[in-house]
């Protein structure tokens, strides 16, 4: 239906004015310098990230990139989740399509294994909104459909409106009037619940199109009247420019009303130039060289005619000009992953050596045990001995299993507990039995010496 629903559902912190976003950001980056803690600095990152994704998309990546790094680092599974989706949102504004997919499905992946059903919810919901901008339909509804079966198993009630006018898009754009009419009544029984304009407007503005294509003119007419009057009071250009071309299609095609035609599509180039909605400007300016055409004004119909060829020349330079802004943040992306995937490597390599040398540290200070067994040396230091091996070691398996515990327990405690436990169990009755050989082989060496000692004073004659 509107581009401009979808775009607002992806991210639904995202100011809407670029004013607003600057005032925002401004605040948010006092915040950022000023914050001290890791996870404190990871979550204003990506609000930061959000609030100029649409005026410096540039920053904004490298930001909630940088926020996805660390957040990586500290294993904060939050931080991860929003970071991803504030790159996939930026990805979605710039028209990168296939790179907001990956970084939604990525998003995915983590919260399947969440405990956040809301967040996996829009997860699904963002997933199916990058499948409708790629025009694959049904692959968008069954993101919508599981998105919607998450908001109704757990109740998600500030997600709903969103997947009922999701849904109503899209069976709209598949020419399914029955389906969409019942998605879009849905969403407006919700909207009138919580009595908000902007939302009542969509909705109206979605059951408009329906009975557009049902044919019924007078309650399209009565349903796009209505959509103006809220979107009027909310401030929403885009879709207000959209419910006024509709209105301007029905007057044409049904109502054959052309002078209110023209009016309407008249009304709805002024607020497209004025909010710089360019696909707005070009449909209105479509509508009015066909309607002054149709009417034999030629000279108007040759004005709107150069106009619509104009908007297209722009759109054309914008499009190769948003290609060249994909390649350029595909490579940055790509170029901050490989020094970040460095950094990685590099803290493997320090944690591989320092296992490399508890490794051979541990059989070096068992092997000392043993040769001090030789001395003749008190057994309560063997023990001691005895203990700080075992202790040395326990710690040792713990490091080397941990990642491989976590990831089979999927990081749950108590799982995690039992299997280390179940290590322990088995190393302590060994380190008891090592111990034990060690006291015993002792007590027997210092008994031969003593013996030996003996027999040689028996021997040796007294002077």
């Amino acid at each position: 239906m509107t581009s401009k629903i979808s775009l607002f559902i992806i991210y639904l912190l995202l100011p809407v004015f670029l004013v607003a976003q600057n005032q925002r950001a401004d605040s948010l980056q006092n915040e950022l310098n000023r914050e001290k803690t890791d996870t404190g600095r990871v979550k204003l990152m990506w609000k930061l990230a959000g609030s100029i994704n649409v005026s410096d998309p540039e920053r904004a990546l490298a930001l909630s990139q940088e926020a996805l790094f660390l957040a990586t680092r500290l294993k904060y599974t939050e931080g991860q989740s929003m970071a991803l989706g504030t790159m996939a949102y930026t990805f979605n504004i710039m028209g990168n399509y296939p790179k907001s997919l990956e970084l939604n499905l990525r998003r995915l992946k983590l919260e399947e294994s969440g405990k956040n059903p809301r967040n996996l919810a829009m997860s699904l919901l963002n997933i199916g909104i990058v499948y409708r901008y790629q025009e694959e339909y049904n692959e968008a509804l069954k993101y919508y459909y599981r998105a919607d079966s998450v908001i109704r198993q757990h109740n998600i009630e500030e997600v709903k409106y969103y997947v009922y006018m999701n849904l109503g898009d899209v069976y709209d754009r598949l020419h399914n009037t029955d389906s969409a009419f019942s998605y879009f009544n849905k969403s407006l029984i919700l909207s009138n619940s919580l009595k908000n304009d902007d939302y009542i407007g969509n909705s109206m503005t979605g059951l408009g199109h329906t009975y557009f294509k049902q044919g019924n003119a007078p309650f399209s007419l009565l349903y796009y009247q209505t959509a103006i009057t809220y979107l009027q009071k909310s401030g929403n250009d885009d879709v207000l420019c959209e419910a006024m071309l509709g209105l301007a299609r029905l007057y044409q095609q049904q109502l054959h009303k052309n002078d209110s035609a023209a009016f309407y599509a008249q009304q709805a180039l002024q607020i497209a130039e004025r909010a710089y909605i360019m696909p707005k400007q070009l449909e209105a300016a479509n509508v009015l060289t066909d309607f002054y055409k149709n009417s034999g004004n030629t000279d108007s119909a040759y004005h709107y005619l150069s106009k619509v060829q104009q908007l297209n020349d722009s759109i054309n330079s914008r499009e190769k000009i948003r290609q060249l802004q994909i390649l350029s943040s595909n490579e940055s992306f790509r170029q901050l992953e490989i020094e970040e995937n460095k950094k990685i490597a590099k803290k493997e390599r320090k944690q591989q050596l320092q296992l490399l040398f508890i490794g051979i540290f541990i059989p070096g200070f068992f092997l000392l045990t043993l040769l001090l067994s030789r001395i003749r040396i008190h057994a309560r230091i063997i023990k001691l001995l005895g203990i700080l091996s075992l202790l040395i070691f326990f710690e040792y398996l713990t490091l080397l299993l941990h990642p491989t515990v976590a990831a089979l327990t999927n990081h749950t405690p108590v799982y995690e507990m039992f299997i280390f436990v179940s290590i322990a169990a088995v190393l302590i009755p060994a380190h008891h039995r090592v111990e034990q050989w060690l006291i015993t082989k002792l007590i027997h060496r210092d008994g031969s010496i003593r013996m030996k000692k003996f027999k040689m004073k028996v021997k040796s004659p007294s002077v």
